[in-house]
């Protein structure tokens, strides 16, 4: 039987991310379930670095990784943030606009524009149909697939090692370590480290976990075709979190930004809330999106507190969660893995 001194359950950005800081000083295994990394949440992520964006420990995590994301000490393809400005809108139906303005930018220092000056910004935006705008130009978007990939470089470079098809069937504990089956044969590790995504849950009760309550919830994304190639426009948000747009080639991938409910598996796009989505972005944009060129839908999970779990079992040895990221996981993985990776390995030294 192979022995890890951490086994890490999950091959999404937060699976890849810790055991790439573990391996630097641990042998490490990645166990993924399915046939490819990342095929859930992760690879169906839309990411964008938003400082403003989730409660006050994400956004403190998502400060400390910026530096990550400018300069990725990591083998990387391109640039793993572009610089794209983020203008909230609100009109005279958003509930509460000024309010949420004013948060925005308490949280950012972004600058409130005039309507005048945000139809200046974003020319495609309705006259006069604007009533509140914030602009922050602090923001990115975020290349996913070269984050993922270049941690999972870093993992290999490091001597760790990655089993697909390899879902946990059982555990337990035996002399101080943890003995796992799992679909690709047995292996034995010191630490395991549940990050396992929308499944964390159901993995942290085979190795004896109460869990932590967390829910799955669904979020649909749609690319719609423009009559014409939208440049240096930016990342446009509802101040009351209804929908997003931001330019993609000669369309725009929207969102309707919903948060349903949802069981562990492959969601699909909520027709309904797509279709709302677009009739939102018509009413305040002369964009005229009639079409969905493309839709799909990812799983983004939640505790009940509302920020990532990173910490140890409670009532089970050995057994470090680093779940429940939210809608957060890609712009705060940097700080928030080696946050983690600190944790366990200063219990395990």
């Amino acid at each position: 039987m192979e022995h890890y001194d951490v086994v890490v359950v999950g091959g999404g950005i937060a699976g890849v991310s810790i055991a790439h800081e573990l391996a630097a000083d641990r042998s490490v295994c990645v166990l993924e379930a399915e046939d490819e990394l990342a095929r859930h949440t992760t690879g169906r992520s839309a990411a964008t670095w938003v400082a403003g964006y989730g409660p006050a420990g994400v956004q403190e995590l998502t400060l400390l990784s910026r530096a990550f994301f400018d300069d990725p000490p990591l083998d990387v393809d391109g640039a793993l943030a572009t610089p794209l400005p983020c203008l909230y809108v609100g009109t005279a139906e958003t509930p509460d606009a000024e309010a949420s303005a004013a948060e925005v930018v308490a949280a950012t220092g972004a600058s409130a524009l005039t309507p005048e000056e945000a139809e200046r910004l974003l020319p495609v935006l309705r006259p006069g149909v604007v009533t509140t705008a914030v602009l922050d130009p602090t923001c990115a978007e975020l290349d996913v697939h070269g984050l993922h990939q270049g941690f999972v470089r870093g993992l290999r470079a490091r001597g760790g090692v990655v089993r697909r098809r390899a879902r946990v069937l059982s555990a337990r504990r035996r002399v101080g370590r943890w003995s796992v089956g799992t679909t690709d044969g047995d292996l034995s590790a010191d630490v395991v480290v549940n990050a396992a995504g929308a499944w964390a849950d159901q993995v942290g009760r085979v190795f004896g976990s109460e869990g932590h309550a967390l829910e799955a919830r669904r979020r649909s994304v749609f690319v719609s075709p423009t009559r014409e190639p939208l440049r240096d426009l930016p990342f446009t948000c509802d101040l009351a979190g209804g929908w997003y747009a931001k330019p993609e080639g000669d369309a725009v991938l929207c969102s309707p930004e919903d948060a349903e409910p949802h069981p562990p598996g492959d969601p699909r796009p909520d027709e309904l809330e797509v279709a709302r989505a677009l009739e939102a972005i018509n009413e305040v944009t002369t964009l005229g999106l009639r079409s969905v060129r493309t839709s799909w839908a990812g799983l983004r999970v939640f505790a009940p507190h509302g920020e990532p779990v990173a910490a140890w079992d409670e009532e089970v040895p050995q057994l470090f969660w680093l779940a429940g990221l939210g809608g957060y996981g890609i712009q705060v993985a940097p700080a928030l893995a080696a946050r983690s990776a600190e944790l366990v390995l200063a219990a395990s030294r």
